[in-house]
């Protein structure tokens, strides 16, 4: 903590930027959390920071920094030896997301942007709901709040920061992230540019499953990767035809995978809730470093519908792109954890809640293919887990196609599906000039507990197509919206909603940035 205070001077100097806002918090009496933030605040050797705007953001960072590490720290000395398999794997999800949230935390209160802190914070309050997740989907009677990650004010301090970040930061309007004078992001070289603008694939590290390449599997690849890499150039690494049977988590930033194609490079897994995993942890494949691309790959959960939730992928990735890529699975097949990510051309397939979580993410041109449930079960596309109104974060589905897969198309209409449904409390989900073909139910969307979310969610649908595109039958919860502006709809778009024109272009990957 000492050295957080020290560090805090010298930020205190690089974050002193004036900003022009019309809604400023200078108090904590303006925060959602007015006494958790007096408790901090107030007690604070640093408090006469906070007579600035910049002061008393910085401060309200410092706080909740301080409690996460707290956390972590009295965790991870906790003697867990008699607790099952299965809570041990949700301790060990919590571990996992407070560290980020710490890093999250620290990304903020370093960074000059505070669209970018908004985006760090965001993610760290998607961390909270997660470590409560795994024990809640488990049918846990452990008593949550005595968890150190939920015992210390954590999610009251992160909606405090949120609320003064957003205060502070200027209108969205596409801009910068980190940007180099050339207009790239400042995590490409112009060799890496020049590299993921071209055709060929000029791989670091090769796998290929007849011993051709360097390594047999992705996992012993990825391994010598971070040890070669230094963490700032791109890393690529081309994954030839076939199947590889293994799971595989990476932390490792600025990481490209390439296949060779949709249904010739495919990782495939069964992990899933019903054999003891945590949905997060489930997952075929999962990355949380930042910058990941992935093209040219399947990703599968094999597990099947009567295994309930088993993820094919989960991202928290920040700034990553995934193009011409196959996500399949049924139950939580795409798990959008949290940061930025954008998907083009790629296929999406399954049952309940197949695309799920908290990041803000862009699907555009891509085919999303709902899948036979289990008998008696309902087909929902999206789950959106926004718990705080302040966070940036929600599902943007443009230019694309929502139709039944193979195996549902004959007996469609037998089973109900909808476009999604509310998670969390502040679920944010839009369809732009998407093509919704008949399976759509004409209410469109579902409700998750009686009236739970119906008030504070956003559900809107705009310029869609098809005959499951007809509005005037659906819900008409004060959430939702049939969106006629296009101005409104355009805040949904890869350009402002994922500020995708100062770091997708140099991907190489096409893309629209309006509607």
């Amino acid at each position: 903590m000492a050295k957080l205070i020290a560090n805090f001077f010298a930020l205190s100097l690089i974050m002193a930027i004036n900003v022009a806002t019309s809604n400023p918090i200078l108090s904590c009496s303006e925060t959602p959390y007015p006494y958790v933030c007096s408790s901090v605040v107030n007690t604070s050797p640093l408090i006469a920071q906070a007579k600035t705007q910049s002061g008393f953001r910085n401060l309200a960072l410092l706080a909740a920094l301080d409690r996460a590490v707290r956390a972590h720290e009295l965790a991870s000395a906790m003697d867990i030896s008699s607790l099952d398999e299965p809570l041990k794997a949700a301790w060990a999800d919590c571990l996992e997301v407070c560290q980020d949230t710490i890093g999250n935390l620290n990304s903020s209160m370093s960074s000059s942007s505070y669209d970018d802190a908004q985006t760090w914070l965001s993610a760290a309050m998607a961390n909270q709901q997660t470590c409560r997740n795994g024990f809640i989907e488990l049918g846990s009677s452990f008593p949550l709040d005595s968890l150190p990650f939920m015992s210390h004010n954590i999610s009251e301090l992160l909606s405090n920061s949120l609320a003064i970040n957003k205060a502070m930061a200027p209108a969205k309007s596409g801009g910068n992230r980190g940007l180099l004078l050339d207009g790239f992001p400042n995590w490409l070289s112009a060799s890496d540019r020049k590299f993921l603008q071209s055709s060929a694939i000029n791989a670091d590290l090769v796998v290929a499953k007849d011993g051709s390449g360097d390594y047999d599997t992705i996992s012993a690849a990825i391994a010598a990767a971070s040890k070669q890499s230094n963490g700032t150039s791109r890393f690529v690494i081309h994954v030839k035809a076939g199947v590889y049977n293994e799971n595989i988590d990476t932390s490792m930033k600025n990481l490209t995978i390439i296949g060779d194609g949709i249904n010739a490079t495919i990782v495939t897994g069964s992990k899933n809730v019903k054999d003891g995993s945590t949905t997060f942890r489930s997952a075929t494949f999962a990355v949380t470093g930042d910058g990941f691309i992935a093209r040219g790959m399947t990703f599968q959960n094999t597990a099947g519908p009567e295994k309930y939730q088993a993820v094919a992928f989960r991202s928290s990735s920040d700034l990553s792109v995934y193009y011409q890529c196959s996500f399949e699975g049924y139950q939580d097949t795409l798990y959008v954890h949290s940061k930025q990510q954008f998907y083009r051309n790629c296929n999406i397939y399954g049952t309940i809640d197949f695309i799920f979580g908290d990041a803000t993410v862009v699907f555009q041109n891509c085919n999303i293919y709902v899948r036979k449930p289990m008998t008696g079960q309902k087909n929902t596309v999206t789950a959106q887990g926004r718990t705080d109104e302040r966070t940036d974060t929600g599902i943007s589905i443009h230019d694309s196609v929502v139709t039944a897969a193979p195996d549902l198309k004959p007996v469609q209409s037998s089973f109900q599906t909808y476009l999604g449904r509310p998670w969390k409390k502040y679920s944010r989900t839009v369809y732009m000039k998407t093509f919704l073909d008949s399976l759509i139910d004409p209410a469109g969307w579902l409700e998750w507990d009686g009236d739970f979310a119906l008030k504070t969610l956003y559900y809107g649908e705009y310029m869609n197509t098809g005959a499951g595109a007809d509005t005037s039958q659906r819900v008409t919860w004060p959430g939702y919206h049939v969106i006629t502006s296009a101005a409104e709809a355009s805040q949904f778009t890869v350009g402002n909603f994922l500020s995708g024109n100062s770091w997708i272009p140099a991907t190489g990957v096409p893309y629209t940035p309006g509607l």
